[in-house]
């Protein structure tokens, strides 16, 4: 039974490596002049008409940046990242019944929610305001959103945009009786911030022969 389970391992280690090299996007001539192993051999080894030796197998797992344990078909199975589950939260401090779906894993720098906010039942009071280090990116996605900022009363509808740091009193409600409103928040908790790249426009050249082909042009 040993004996079958190493041959199945090897018999399946070639398409194991053709895989790997595939998704590095080299060929069997970079990895023959990287490891000094001739492409005939790799090719041969790939389709499983050479078993590898360990050597070779090193090798290229530390060509290829992977462990042994992928290569053999033995690495555990990575773990199932959880589905965003949605929680009930305070909005900014002003009511409850705001639902929270994260976005993003916590590991630092920044993250996004999607927020929701039911319609209200009366008009709100002005939104109670709170104050921490970071800075917030919100988008408006439906409805009209109520943003006090400071001393500043905003409504926001569909595709308005703000940012601010949120060391200004800031607070959010409701504005609308007639829905929910859903809004989008980015969030740096050290102030990080999206950096906005904005691509040139299609047809203006980068700089390689534009301005003489301008100076044809005129």
């Amino acid at each position: 039974m040993a004996g079958d389970s190493v041959s199945r391992t090897m018999a399946e280690m070639g398409p194991r490596l053709r895989a790997v090299r595939e998704r590095r996007g080299v060929t069997l001539a970079d990895v023959g002049r990287a490891t000094g192993i001739s492409p005939s051999t790799l090719s041969r080894i790939e389709t499983g008409r050479r078993k590898p030796t360990l050597e070779v197998v090193l090798l290229l797992a530390e060509e290829y940046g992977v462990a042994l344990d992928e290569l053999a078909g033995t690495a555990p199975a990575p773990a199932p990242v959880p589905k965003p589950v949605p929680r009930t939260a305070p909005p900014h401090g002003s009511g409850d019944g705001k639902a929270v779906v994260p976005l993003t894993r916590y590991v630092g720098g920044l993250h996004a929610h999607k927020h929701v906010l039911p319609a209200a039942a009366e008009p709100p009071g002005r939104p109670r305001q709170v104050s921490h280090e970071g800075f917030e990116w919100l988008c408006v996605l439906y409805g009209r959103l109520w943003l006090a900022l400071g001393g500043q009363d905003l409504v926001l509808t569909a595709g308005d945009v703000v940012e601010f740091d949120t060391r200004t009193p800031h607070g959010v409600a409701n504005a609308g009786p007639d829905g929910p409103v859903e809004y989008l928040v980015m969030f740096g908790p050290q102030g990080e911030r999206p950096r906005p790249r904005t691509p040139p426009p299609a047809g203006r050249g980068t700089g390689d022969g534009s301005a003489a082909d301008a100076a044809q042009q005129s």
